[in-house]
């Protein structure tokens, strides 16, 4: 009598159709590549449009399907009408971020407003218009919004931040619950520092680098890399249980 073993899911994403924000470097870039490697039509959207342009050209010419999409997320209604002009998207990422790190006593209001127009604001809206349009098309899909380990902790010089990232845990976890009926999946992946443009800015600091490789316990700063794996995860049929929480590469940084 012979034995049926279950069988893995698959990785792959061939036949879907993915939106990165942020995907004109960095993480952005690197969570585009990846799921366009697993077989994902992926739609790059970057404010910088030349920028994004050679980095979808360069796409293409790996062999991987890419469209660039050069589009400011905080502006809500041209966001609105690009998502339901090119979607419905079966794969959400936005990578789209920034931060302007200063003592809390010293945070501007201009500073507050710039970072969480950005990290909350334009995030919740994006998110919400590509499930709208799963919704309309009766589609499932998996909605990875890039938060920060600092959405679980907190760090110096980091309020702002550390509340648009706890912010933006907060409302993955809303959303799921709400749109967990219509096979819809929303969930956060979590880096430590990674060694991007953004990141080498407090890497250039000699304490913040020592800070840094001291609270992560496999002693070492993140290389984009060390995301694309876990973004593809997230986005495929092999996370299918998972929603309403948060992926943490991080390296042990929250694990004390």
């Amino acid at each position: 009598m012979s034995m049926t073993l279950p069988r893995t899911p698959s990785f792959r994403l061939d036949g879907k159709h993915a939106l990165v924000t942020g995907a004109s470097s960095g993480i952005g870039l690197g969570c585009a590549v990846a799921l366009a490697d697993a077989g994902a039509e992926v739609t790059l959207v970057a404010r910088n449009a030349d920028r994004l342009h050679a980095v979808t050209a360069a796409l293409r010419e790996a062999g991987f399907p890419a469209r660039a999409l050069a589009l400011d997320i905080t502006d809500l209604d041209a966001t609105a009408r690009a998502v339901a002009d090119h979607g419905p998207f079966d794969v959400l990422v936005n990578s789209a971020g920034l931060a302007r790190h200063t003592p809390a006593l010293d945070t501007s209001p201009a500073d507050y407003d710039t970072v969480t127009d950005l990290n909350v604001r334009a995030a919740y809206f994006l998110t919400r218009e590509v499930a709208r349009g799963l919704i309309a098309a009766g589609k499932p899909g998996s909605l990875i919004n890039v938060s920060s380990q600092m959405g679980h902790v907190g760090g110096v010089d980091r309020a702002v931040y550390c509340a648009t990232k706890h912010a933006l845990e907060g409302m993955t976890k809303a959303m799921a619950i709400e749109w967990g009926r219509h096979g819809i999946r929303v969930n956060t992946l979590c880096p430590t520092f990674i060694r991007t443009p953004l990141g080498e800015q407090t890497l250039a600091i000699p304490e913040r680098k020592a800070w840094i490789e001291r609270m992560i316990k496999l002693g070492r700063v993140g290389e984009v890399e060390d995301l694309m794996g876990p973004v593809v995860f997230l986005a495929s049929d092999a996370s299918a249980l998972m929603t309403g929480t948060s992926l943490l590469i991080d390296g042990g940084w929250t694990a004390d």
